[in-house]
């Protein structure tokens, strides 16, 4: 059984060190590291790079210039929970330049990796345990591309 857990390898057309490079300017606790290159071997140019290895936000991943035949699309996407307004305006702003702002938090990068920006505050209205409440801050939600909290909250006390 692996011991040391699972590292995310998504798969770019030539931007690979371009996107590390990105999301490691983003996060904290976030570096580069080891770059693979083609060899004469292929299937990419010789000295191209074909992997990157990063780190963003503590989580491991690998960048690889695999080619245009497979894209990013919503069935798989990367949640951060921010703790207030501020974190999530700074991650909506910094990771939907260039991309696409979706719905109900969700955006596009400009990479076209899905990412979901969620207060935990959200989380908490979402679990409680008055439907009444999760269903009129779900409503509101539903309303809004990047999440508001303060419009969040209102929604779930009623005001």
């Amino acid at each position: 059984m692996a011991s040391d857990g699972f590292t995310t390898c998504l798969w770019f057309d030539g931007r690979a060190e371009e996107a590390a490079q990105h999301y490691i300017s983003i996060f904290k606790n976030s570096q580069l590291g080891r770059i693979g290159r083609y060899t004469e071997a292929g299937p990419g140019p010789a000295g191209a790079v074909m992997t990157v290895e990063f780190e963003a936000n503590g989580q491991r991943f690998v960048a690889l210039n695999g080619g245009p035949e497979f894209t990013f699309n919503e069935a798989v996407s990367f949640q951060i929970h921010c703790a207030d307004q501020d974190e999530v305006d700074y991650y909506w702003n910094r990771l939907s330049e260039g991309g696409e702002e979706v719905a109900c938090g969700w955006l596009r990068d400009t990479f076209g990796v899905s990412w979901q920006v969620v207060p935990s505050a959200l989380i908490d209205m979402m679990t409680g345990p008055d439907q009444e409440r999760t269903k009129r801050a779900t409503e509101a939600m539903l309303t809004m591309k990047k999440l508001d909290i303060a419009a969040l909250q209102k929604a779930y006390a009623g005001e």
